[in-house]
């Protein structure tokens, strides 16, 4: 079943190049032959699930290192960027800050009490915000940002 992601131009050429890049450095026959039909796919222009799952673990780990800005510039990075918004795990990611966001929204206006983060997990962070009587709690980590409470 193919996710309909498109790859063309700057993104398709960092995806390539990151996914060639681990090949050549990969033992393992299974995850040397999910990035043979990532590179094949990547050459057919257009992602199946299984694909755009491979490249997503490959984008993840280049952004988060910082490899794929100092490989491929600011430009390949922003390239990337756009390009794993557009797969299912960007794709949830951006919901669950819109989700957030949407939360955070209604207390716009209020007087602020207070505010705290606190470190939970290593890249786990929770902000706390209280505002006009209402104490709000979000997660920030890996799965994204969720509002983890809300109290009065």
């Amino acid at each position: 079943m193919a996710s309909g992601i498109a790859l063309r131009g700057e993104a398709a050429e960092v995806a390539l190049g990151e996914a060639q890049a681990v090949l050549a450095m990969v033992q393992d026959t299974e995850r040397r032959g999910r990035l043979a039909d990532l590179i094949a796919a990547v050459g057919d222009g257009e992602l199946a699930d299984d694909e755009a799952e491979a490249l997503t673990e490959l984008l993840e780990l280049g952004l988060q290192t910082g490899r794929l800005r100092a490989v491929y510039g600011p430009g390949g990075e922003q390239a990337a960027l756009r390009l794993f918004r557009k797969l299912p795990r960007g794709r949830e990611l951006d919901a669950s800050a819109r989700d957030v966001t949407n939360a955070l929204a209604s207390l716009v206006g209020k007087p602020l009490e207070g505010a705290r983060i606190e470190a939970t997990a290593p890249g786990s962070f929770l902000v706390s915000v209280s505002v006009d009587g209402l104490d709000v709690s979000i997660r920030l980590d890996r799965q994204g940002a969720r509002l983890t409470s809300v109290g009065v």
